[in-house]
């Protein structure tokens, strides 16, 4: 500080008119004295209380911050260390200046490069003056300037010459890495798009797998596909059998196919439909193939679940595209199987509000405003009381034909008919079958004689005896037997007992069914049983007929009291109690066979008064009761039989109709 500038000091301070001792005085207290040059001694350097002042960062980080750049000798082996005069962090940061690590130097980030920003820490950096706050203005704002060239780029930006060719390089090189650098990203992209192309695919794959949207992609694509008829010429009358009044029927319809001019002629109006009723497997869908061939026609097949879909219109689209197929190729059979699960009753439900959709273009088809002209529709059910009744109305349906369950001769010829296609014994009479599978269908009996082929093989028998057929018949009445099942002999004399009371009471009671096998060998879920088929087909039954049945259920309890006691008895004769308790009430509230209550029907008990239930339920309970005595009865007045019976089960575990006669009446069976 010059002595000029220290007089002005008290001019600036306002102190002017003070005595110039008084001045002295208090700039002496105010200001710091003027450091000298920076002593050789370093101890008095460090020591100095004087204010020191710095008119430039120097270069150096260490000297900005401890004041001083002279190594202090003695550490790392040099003698003059004097470890009391200086702290140990001093000694460390001034050594490590002098080893080759990097210490940071004072500076600030430029536009300089690289090379020049790794410069060592005692130089000094030198001012660029390449790059004018012009030219820094304009490159950050990045004025959007019409340059087509890098020469008009530098002449727009005032660049000097001795930068250009830097400007150049660098603008080259940025321009390369930021085209590589682009590049990789494009083909990153691309490998992106193609795994998520990949995937979308994949998945699509799989929805279109699961059972749930399977359906429903086959349904919306392949609603309006063209539906190819079948040619049937291998299925005639001749491979239906047991149904004779139902292909008497439907003949006429097979002969209007062939020949519709002869029905025409007379004016008469050809036939809409045909509408087979019947219990399930009886041969529906068999005799609607029959029809196709035999009228040699095209035979258009459906199944009724075919035309119920999630989607609105979908169901009422295939039943226009099936009829229009179908009148294209005219005259021909269309069949519907399971006709209830597509022309039920229409009911209005806000769940579903387009479920009528499919019945009535159903019924638009069939006979709507548009002529119907040489399709004959064949629909088959086994719950006719579903369908509509626009359905049925004659102009759809004009014939409803009704199969039943095949009788003695038609279970013949059906068991004949199957057993030529296996290996049999010649000698063997189907009608002995046939007379013991009262109540089989079609399907039933084609079932038994595979059961019994089946038998056959495993015994490694060459052909089919009447035994294998037994065994089958057995099992699918009885249930298979459980060989296995370890009973003791308590428990299997007291089953003994059980059965024997039934086949006791079954045979001295004059309206019950014959006797047809008694077995204490568990089937199924029981321990044993008495199965009993009737000689002839029954299409009604008499008032003793049925308390003949609900006599021969109690004969199994009233078996067990006699024999073991009251506290003997065990829980065989829950089923036998259910069958007849179920007897009883059909006859009090459904057949009208009550004295008290009369002819009168009760089908739902629960909207009547309480007075007629407790009716109802005191007289089933007599009906029950009186069977109840009644067996008890018989079964006192036969306990010889009833013994002998038992001790034979007991021996021989199985026992047809003609050992259990033998055995009532005294004589004795042959060895097994």
């Amino acid at each position: 500080m010059t002595l000029l500038q220290f007089k002005q000091i008290p001019k600036d301070l306002g102190i002017s008119e003070l005595r110039l001792s008084g001045v002295n005085e208090l700039l002496k207290r105010l200001l710091p004295k003027v450091a000298p040059t920076e002593s050789p001694n370093l101890r008095v350097c460090l020591q100095s209380s004087t204010w020191r002042t710095s008119h430039i960062s120097t270069d150096s980080f260490f000297h900005n911050k401890h004041g001083f750049s002279r190594r202090i000798p003695g550490l790392f082996g040099y003698p003059n260390f004097q470890r009391q005069n200086f702290r140990p962090l001093q000694v460390v940061c001034s050594d490590l200046q002098h080893l080759q690590a990097w210490v940071q130097t004072r500076g600030f980030k430029t536009l300089r490069t690289k090379s020049r920003r790794l410069q060592s820490s005692y130089e000094s950096p030198a001012e660029t003056e390449s790059y004018s706050p012009p030219f820094m203005k304009g490159l950050l704002m990045r004025d959007k300037a019409d340059t087509r060239s890098i020469d008009q780029l530098i002449t727009q930006r005032n660049l000097p010459e001795n930068q250009q060719d830097a400007f150049k390089t660098g603008f080259a090189e940025g321009f390369m890495k930021s085209q590589t650098l682009m590049q990789k990203t494009q083909d990153s992209l691309k490998r992106t798009r193609l795994i998520l192309l990949v995937l979308l695919l994949v998945g699509i794959y799989g929805l279109s797998r699961t059972p749930y949207l399977s359906v429903r992609f086959r349904s919306t694509s392949g609603m309006d596909s063209a539906l190819d008829p079948i040619q049937i010429k291998n299925v005639t009358f001749e491979h239906v059998k047991g149904v004779e009044e139902a292909k008497s029927e439907l003949q006429d319809i097979v002969e209007f196919l062939r020949n519709p001019q002869k029905f025409t002629a007379l004016g008469g109006k050809l036939p809409k439909g045909v509408l087979l009723v019947g219990p399930p497997g009886t041969g529906k869908t068999l005799l609607a193939r029959a029809v196709a061939g035999e009228a040699d026609v095209p035979f258009y097949y459906a199944s009724g679940s075919e035309f119920d879909e999630m989607f609105v219109g979908v169901g009422a689209s295939r039943i226009r595209n099936l009829f229009k197929e179908a009148k294209a190729n005219a005259p021909c059979v269309i069949f519907i199987d399971e006709l209830d699960s597509v022309g039920g009753k229409r009911i209005e439900s806000p769940m579903h509000p387009y479920s009528r959709q499919t019945i009535n273009q159903l019924l638009a088809e069939m006979d709507g405003f548009k002529p119907n002209e040489g399709v004959i529709v064949i629909g088959a059910t086994n719950f006719a009381e579903a369908l509509d009744n626009a359905l049925v109305r004659p102009g759809r349906f004009d014939m409803q034909v009704t199969i039943p369950r095949p009788d003695v001769k038609g279970r013949t010829e059906i068991l004949n008919w199957y057993l030529k296609k296996i290996k049999v014994d010649p000698d063997l009479n189907a009608e002995i079958i046939a007379r013991g599978t009262v109540g089989f269908s079609g399907a039933e009996l084609e079932n038994l004689v595979n059961q019994a082929a089946l038998k056959a093989a495993v015994d490694g028998k060459e052909m089919v005896t009447i035994k294998e057929l037994e065994f089958a018949k057995d099992k699918i009445l009885m249930g298979p037997e459980r060989k296995s099942a370890k009973i003791d002999k308590k428990n299997k004399t007291i089953t003994a007992y059980h059965e024997s009371g039934h086949a006791i009471v079954a045979y001295y009671t004059k309206d019950a069914m014959p006797i047809n096998k008694a077995t204490i060998m568990p089937r199924g879920p029981t321990l044993g049983h008495v199965s009993m088929l009737p000689e002839t087909d029954r299409w009604s039954e008499t008032r003793a007929q049925l308390l003949a049945q609900m006599d021969v259920s109690m004969g199994g309890r009233v078996a067990e009291e006699l024999i073991f006691g009251d506290e003997n008895i065990t829980t065989g004769a829950s089923s036998d109690f259910d069958g007849a308790t179920k007897i009883a009430k059909m006859m009090v509230t459904r057949f009208g066979m009550s004295d008290k209550l009369g002819v009168m029907t009760y089908s739902d008990l629960s909207k009547h008064s309480q007075e007629t239930q407790a009716a109802v339920d005191n007289e089933v309970r007599v009906l029950l009761q009186d069977s109840y005595e009644r067996a008890k009865k018989l079964l006192k007045t036969y306990s010889k039989e009833h013994a002998k019976l038992a001790d034979a089960l007991l021996t021989y575990e199985t026992l047809d109709a003609k050992e259990i006669q033998l055995v009532l009446e005294g004589k004795s069976l042959e060895p097994r």
